[in-house]
């Protein structure tokens, strides 16, 4: 029989298995299973965690039986706050990263400790509404029966793991994603819990925090049979989502900057020492394996450019006809792409807005101005990452936006640096190749493909500029 290990991607839309091969390491999506998201006008995102071992049943259904499995690791979207009861139940749905509802706890929570500064020193990070600590904040406030039915609250990643294993036990990369978690340290912090709720008892309500590269408990016997696998496989540690795509495009050495084009896109890099961004824009997590991955994320990415394509009643395939036809810059059309609100920076009110429009406009333009504005997007979070002290050489490009090579190279002359792309399911392959590197002792070595170089063009730069415009009037709340 074939040995592999088996990655499980608990994204936003779905959760995908993903088998990579002991000896070559080459990966496959073998299933897919869509959740279903929980929306309102509010900023309400969230979903049930039930869905995600519905899901995650479903397209284990499509593992070949002639495949030794050895290992498995999970990946989870990160931040998502799931709320247990005392028999381990969901208490409600879990409120996603992209939530951003929490804007007024995040506020107050800052008030509480003091300041920004007084945060960043706590933690090393501020408080976002995406991050978990205000959604705890936002339940206990706005749900305090909710909350007092709570015993345990922990990251999508870690109730899958509970379900697969049993063990309730967390790890530093997901863990850091929270705002009550000392990323220097590695330790939950006190102060901000005890900001939170000073007579919960957090050491048995959080998961204890174990070590990224370890075995945290071998398959139970009902998920083995749910899953239709052999009972005791081990299972490691995990991560979430950025973390394991870390691993999974080979950053686990400093040089090259991950950036990911999903619904949301994100930028990474490792670091082997704590990289603290002294204005909070830059997220000072660690990472999945031993060091850290100061990471940015802007909420508005693959989901903006598909929104556009839909008003158009036109496909993902229609994309790089738009990117071929309207020319750099779209012809003098600029986006801001704050559809959900913005992480990066801190707009969790911002919105959308078009400037420049005229009649002579197509619908190439408005495409082609959607995929730049998301991508200055980026370039500005760029700015986050270099002050937390990312020297970045090149960049390694993964997600579903990869896959356009007329976007890949709009990033490469946006950032100003070489682009290589990475394996397109990043996150699911690294959560098995964590589970390789723990089983079998062996750090993995990956490879990119693909490759293109800048090419500085002055319309870009213009059209950066009207962006950057459209982004000083939002921050200045004047949009």
């Amino acid at each position: 029989m074939r040995r592999a290990f088996l990655g499980i991607d608990c994204g936003t839309q779905s959760t995908k298995v993903v088998l990579v091969d002991a000896k070559s390491l080459q990966p496959k999506v073998i299933g897919q299973a869509p959740h279903q998201l929980i929306e309102r006008d509010d900023g309400t995102r969230e979903q049930e965690p039930t869905e995600w071992i519905g899901a995650l049943i479903a397209a284990a259904r499509a593992i070949p039986r002639d495949v030794e499995v050895a290992g498995i690791g999970v990946s989870g979207q990160q931040h998502g706050l799931v709320c247990l009861d005392a028999d381990g139940d969901p208490v409600r749905p879990a409120k996603l990263w992209n939530d951003t509802t929490t804007a007024a706890e995040c506020v107050a929570l800052t008030e509480r400790l003091g300041g920004p500064g007084r945060v960043l020193a706590l933690t090393g990070n501020t408080f976002l509404p995406g991050y978990t600590a205000p959604k705890v904040e936002w339940l206990r406030t706005h749900e305090p029966e909710r909350y007092a039915r709570t015993k345990r609250m922990c990251l999508p990643h870690d109730y899958l793991n509970l379900w697969l294993t049993g063990e309730y036990v967390t790890e530093p990369g997901d863990a850091s994603g929270t705002a009550y978690f000392d990323v220097r340290s590695r330790e939950y912090s006190g102060a901000v819990l005890g900001a939170i709720d000073d007579v919960r008892d957090w050491h048995a309500t959080l998961p204890p925090v174990g070590r990224s590269l370890s075995v945290i408990g071998g398959l139970r016997e009902k998920a083995a049979e749910a899953l239709g696998l052999r009972a005791g496989i081990p299972v490691s540690a995990g991560g979430g989502d950025n973390m394991c795509a870390a691993i999974g495009i080979g950053l686990t050495a400093e040089g090259a900057v991950g950036v990911s084009l999903g619904t949301s896109g994100t930028a990474f890099a490792y670091r082997a020492a704590p990289a603290l961004d002294p204005k909070g824009e830059a997220s000072a997590f660690c990472d999945s394996t031993a060091g850290w991955l100061p990471l940015v994320a802007t909420l508005n990415c693959g989901g903006v450019v598909n929104w556009v394509l839909a008003l158009f009643g036109v496909g993902t395939g229609d994309l790089r006809t738009a990117l071929r036809s309207s020319p750099p810059g779209a012809n003098g059309l600029a986006f801001l792409p704050y559809l959900d609100g913005e992480r990066t920076p801190n707009l969790p009110n911002g919105t959308g807005s078009f400037a420049g429009v005229r009649s002579s406009h197509r619908r190439d333009d408005f495409i082609r101005a959607a995929v730049e504005g998301v991508t200055f997007g980026l370039h500005y979070a760029f700015g986050a990452l270099r002050r937390a002290g990312v020297h970045d050489e090149a960049i390694c490009l993964v997600g579903g936006g990869s896959q356009s090579d007329e976007w890949a190279q709009l990033v490469a002359d946006v950032i100003g640096l070489p682009v290589r792309r990475g394996i397109a399911e990043a996150a699911g392959t690294g959560a098995a190749l964590q589970a390789r590197w723990v089983i079998d002792g062996e750090e993995p070595i990956v490879t990119t493909d693909g490759g293109w170089q800048p090419r500085p063009d002055p319309a870009l730069e213009e059209a950066r500029e009207r962006v950057a415009r459209l982004r000083d009037l939002a921050i200045g709340g004047a949009l």
